[in-house]
C-alpha cells in the first residue's frame, strides 16, 4: 500500500507562505485593533448579502443583478446556513429543490449532487475555479452557495450538464469582528467555529486579515457504527480594499478522518427491508482526506467602468480509504428465499489518490456604449494543468454476513492493489459574453467560449488472483484532445424596473476524461469511453424574475428543456465499449420565493418538477422511455422563520423528494421511495453579542433513503438535536 499522505496531522497544516504570514500578522493585530477603517468611495461589486435574499451574483463573469440574469440561480446565504445549523455542503443543498444526492464509491467520495437530473460531482467550484477534490465539503468558510442551473460551459468549460455549484468563501473586510460558535448535539456531535476579522492599517490603506477555523466530530443518528471527524483552517489577507488595486492571498485547508457509511444493499429492486442501523462494513473501515487550496487574486480598476481580475490557484487533494460495499449474494437466491437465509457479501473498495489543480484565470469586465446601446462585457481566459493519480484496491477472502443481523468484526482478508492510474490534463479556455441594453425594456445577451481539453491516461493493471497479486498484466495508454465551442444567447424583456422575462439558449459538453479518468466503473474497471467524442448538451429556458414588496422578496420561475443529444450507450457489437447513440431529455419547471414577507417573517421556498426520460437508445442500453438516474419527478424545499417579541425567533421547514431510480440495467428498475422530512428551530438573542439556538432535524424521526447509488443506498439520519451558543463582537 502507498503511504497514507492524507491522514490529518499538524505537520500538514497551512504551508502557503503568504497565508501563514497573513495569519501571523492577523493574530498580532486582532488583540489591539477594534476600530474600523473608512471604506473609500469606490463601490465593490457583490458584497455578501444579509438575510436570505441575494441581489447580486458573486461570480464576476455574471455582470448583471440576479433579476436581470437570464438563468435560474438559487443562492443560499450565510444567514440561512446559520439558521439551519448546516454543518456540511450536503445539508446546505437541502435549501434548494432540484438537487438530489448520490452516494460515493471508490472513484468519488464526499459531496455528490445531481442537478436537474444530471450528475454534478465534477461541477463544484470555489470562488469561480474548479474544486475537483473528493472530500466532504464543510461550509465553515463559506459566505454563500450559488446554484446555477442549466448548462454553463460558456462560463466554466467542460461539464455543467445540469448546472454548477459555486461556493463563495469568506474574505477579509474592514469591519473588524470576532465570531465564535460552539455546537453540541445528540449522537456525540461536537463542533466549534471561530471567525476573526481585523483591519491592518499599519500595512497600508485597505489592508485586512481574516482567520476562520473549524473542528467537528459526530456520530450519525440511527447509523450506530458511522463516525465523522474533520478540521479546517482558512487564513487570508487583503491589501487595498476600497481602492483601485486589490490583492487577496488565501489558503483553505480541510482534513477528515471518518468511518464512512456505505449503507444498505438492494434486494429485488428495492432497498433491503432491514433495520435502519444495520451496518455491513468492518470496524476498521476508514476514509481520510486532505484538501489544500492556495489562491492569489489581484484586481485593478482602470476606471469605474473597466476592471481586470487575475486569479491563480494551486490545489492539492489527497485521499486514502478502505471501505465496504454490501452486496446481496445471488447464490441460490429465489423469490421465495426468506430474509433470514440471505447473506451479504462485503465488497472491498480501497486505495489512495492524489489530485492536483494549477490554473490561472483572467477576467476583463467593461461597461461602454456604442451609440445608444449600452454594453456590459465580460471576457477572459483560463489555462493550466490538472492531474489524478489513484491506486484502486480489491479484496480477497472477505467474510460474508447475515442480511438481517450483520456481525461487527475487524477487517480480515487480503487487500491488494488492482490498478495504478495516472491521468494528466491541460486546459485552455477563452470566453466573451456581452449584454446589450436597448433602452429601459430590452436586453440581449450573447456569448461564446472555446475550450481545449488535452488528456493523457495511463493505467497499469495488476493480477487479481493469489499467484499473480502485484504482478503487472494489462497496460493502457490513451491520449485524447477535445476542442469544443460553447454558446449562449438570451433575450430579456423588462416591463418594469423590478421585473424581467427572459428566454435563454445555452450549451455544454462532457469529454470522456472529464473526471480525469477513463475508468467508467471501478468494479469492472471498464474503459469503454476511450476514443469517444464529448457528449453534447443544450437547454432552452423561459423564465421570469421579480423583486416584490419594495424589493424585500424575490420571485423567480422558469420552464426548461435540457437534452443530452449523444449520450454514451453500450455498443451492440461489443458491450465492453460505448458509442454515442443515446438521447436523454429532461423537461421541467421551477419556482422559488426568497426574502422577507414582512419585517418579521423570512422565507426561502422552492419547487422543482422534472420529467426525465431516455428518448433514443440502442440494444443493451436503457429501455426507450425509461427514467433517468437520481432524477425525482418532484422536489420541495421550504424554510421559514418568524421574529417574536423578547428577541425570540422560531422557524421550521420541510424537504420532499419523490421516488428516484438508482439503476436501469435490470427489470424491475432499482428505485427508492420518496420521503418528506420536517425540521424546526428556535433561537434567543440573549444580548447583542450572544445567541442561543436549538435545531431539531427530522422532527418526526422519518426512516428515509437519502443518498443513492446503483449498488447501495444510504439512509438519512434519524431525529437529531443541535444546541448552539454563538458570540459576535
Amino acid at each position: 500500500m502507498a503511504q497514507d499522505d492524507s491522514k490529518p496531522r499538524s505537520a500538514r497544516l497551512p504551508y502557503f507562505a503568504g497565508s501563514i504570514a497573513a495569519a501571523l500578522l492577523f493574530c498580532d493585530a486582532a488583540a489591539a485593533q477594534e476600530a474600523t477603517s473608512v471604506v473609500s468611495s469606490l463601490t465593490v461589486k457583490a458584497q455578501p448579502p444579509e438575510g436570505y435574499k441575494a441581489d447580486e451574483p458573486m461570480l464576476s463573469k455574471l455582470t448583471e443583478p440576479l433579476i436581470d440574469t437570464p438563468q435560474m440561480i438559487a443562492t443560499t446565504t450565510r444567514q440561512v446556513m446559520d439558521d439551519r445549523a448546516a454543518t456540511s455542503l450536503t445539508e446546505v443543498f437541502r435549501n434548494s429543490s432540484g438537487i438530489s444526492l448520490g452516494a460515493g464509491e471508490s472513484s468519488w467520495q464526499g459531496t455528490n449532487p445531481s442537478i436537474r437530473g444530471f450528475n454534478a460531482r465534477n461541477d463544484m467550484y470555489l470562488d469561480g475555479m474548479r474544486d475537483f477534490g473528493s472530500y466532504t465539503r464543510d461550509p465553515f468558510d463559506l459566505e454563500e452557495v450559488e446554484l446555477l442551473q442549466g448548462p454553463s460551459s460558456i462560463l466554466f468549460g467542460r461539464g455543467s450538464t445540469g448546472g454548477v455549484i459555486n461556493q463563495v468563501t469568506k474574505a477579509p473586510s474592514l469591519q473588524g469582528f470576532i465570531r465564535a460558535e460552539a455546537v453540541g448535539g445528540t449522537d456525540a456531535m461536537a463542533r466549534g467555529v471561530v471567525d476573526l476579522d481585523a483591519p491592518l492599517p499599519d500595512l497600508g490603506t485597505g489592508a485586512a486579515a481574516r482567520l476562520v477555523a473549524m473542528g467537528h466530530t459526530q456520530d450519525v443518528t440511527d447509523r450506530d457504527q458511522v463516525h465523522y471527524s474533520r478540521e479546517g483552517v482558512a487564513p487570508s489577507v487583503a491589501f487595498g480594499l476600497g481602492t483601485a488595486n486589490r490583492l487577496t492571498l488565501s489558503y483553505f485547508g480541510q482534513w477528515e478522518d471518518d468511518l464512512p457509511d456505505y449503507g444498505l444493499p438492494y434486494l429485488r429492486g428495492r432497498p433491503a427491508p432491514v433495520a435502519q442501523n444495520n451496518f455491513y462494513g468492518f470496524d476498521s473501515d476508514y476514509l481520510r482526506t486532505a484538501a489544500n487550496v492556495e489562491t492569489a487574486k489581484f484586481e485593478h480598476d482602470f476606471s469605474p467602468d473597466i476592471t481586470i481580475r487575475d486569479q491563480i490557484r494551486y490545489a492539492d487533494y489527497a485521499r486514502h480509504w478502505r471501505d465496504t460495499e454490501p452486496q446481496v449474494s445471488t447464490t441460490g437466491l429465489t423469490a421465495a428465499t426468506p430474509l433470514s437465509a440471505i447473506t451479504v457479501n462485503r465488497a472491498l473498495q480501497g486505495g489512495t489518490s492524489r489530485e492536483t489543480f494549477f490554473q490561472n484565470q483572467m477576467d476583463l469586465l467593461a461597461n461602454f456604449h456604442t451609440g445608444s446601446v449600452e454594453h456590459h462585457l465580460a471576457a477572459g481566459w483560463e489555462i493550466g494543468p490538472e492531474s489524478s493519480t489513484p491506486t484502486y484496491d480489491n479484496g480477497l477472502g472477505l467474510p460474508a454476513t447475515s442480511l438481517l443481523s450483520p456481525t461487527r468484526v475487524p477487517f480480515s482478508g487480503i487487500d491488494f492493489p488492482r490498478v495504478r492510474v495516472k491521468t494528466t490534463a491541460f486546459t485552455v479556455g477563452a470566453y466573451l459574453i456581452d449584454t446589450l441594453k436597448f433602452g429601459d425594456h430590452w436586453e440581449v445577451s450573447g456569448g461564446a467560449r472555446w475550450d481545449s481539453f488535452d488528456s493523457h491516461y495511463v493505467a497499469q493493471f495488476l493480477g487479481n488472483t493469489v499467484p499473480t497479486l502485484n504482478q503487472p498484466t494489462t497496460r493502457q495508454d490513451v491520449h485524447e484532445l477535445d476542442q469544443k465551442p460553447s454558446w449562449r444567447g438570451s433575450v430579456i424583456f423588462k416591463p418594469v424596473s423590478y421585473g424581467s422575462i427572459y428566454f435563454d439558449y445555452s450549451t455544454s459538453f462532457n469529454p470522456s476524461a472529464e473526471s480525469l479518468s477513463q475508468i467508467v466503473a471501478v468494479r469492472s474497471f471498464n474503459t469503454g469511453n476511450i476514443g469517444l467524442a464529448p457528449e453534447e448538451n443544450e437547454t432552452f429556458e423561459l423564465g421570469t424574475k421579480w423583486n416584490l414588496l419594495t424589493s424585500r422578496l424575490q420571485l423567480q420561475a422558469a420552464i426548461f428543456r435540457e437534452e443530452k443529444t449523444n449520450a454514451r450507450e453500450p455498443d451492440p457489437a461489443n458491450t465492453a465499449f460505448n458509442i454515442l447513440a443515446g438521447d436523454q431529455r429532461v423537461d421541467g419547471g421551477e419556482i422559488e420565493l426568497v426574502g422577507k414577507v414582512t419585517d418579521d417573517w423570512q422565507v426561502t421556498a422552492s419547487y422543482t418538477h422534472l420529467h426525465g426520460e431516455t428518448i433514443k437508445t440502442v440494444t443493451g442500453g436503457p429501455p426507450l422511455g425509461s427514467p433517468l438516474f437520481n432524477a425525482p419527478d418532484d422536489s420541495v424545499a421550504l424554510w421559514t422563520t418568524y421574529q417574536l417579541p423578547m428577541n425570540i425567533q422560531v422557524g421550521g421547514g420541510l424537504n420532499y423528494l419523490s421516488q428516484r431510480y438508482a439503476s436501469l440495467t435490470t427489470t424491475p428498475f432499482t428505485s427508492v421511495p420518496g420521503y418528506t422530512t420536517l425540521d424546526a428551530m428556535a433561537k434567543w438573542q440573549v444580548t447583542p453579542h450572544i445567541r442561543l439556538q436549538v435545531n431539531v432535524n427530522n422532527l418526526t424521526d422519518k426512516f428515509y433513503y437519502d443518498q443513492i447509488h446503483g449498488f447501495h443506498v444510504i439512509p438519512g439520519e434519524g431525529r437529531t438535536a443541535l444546541f448552539t451558543v454563538a458570540y459576535t463582537g
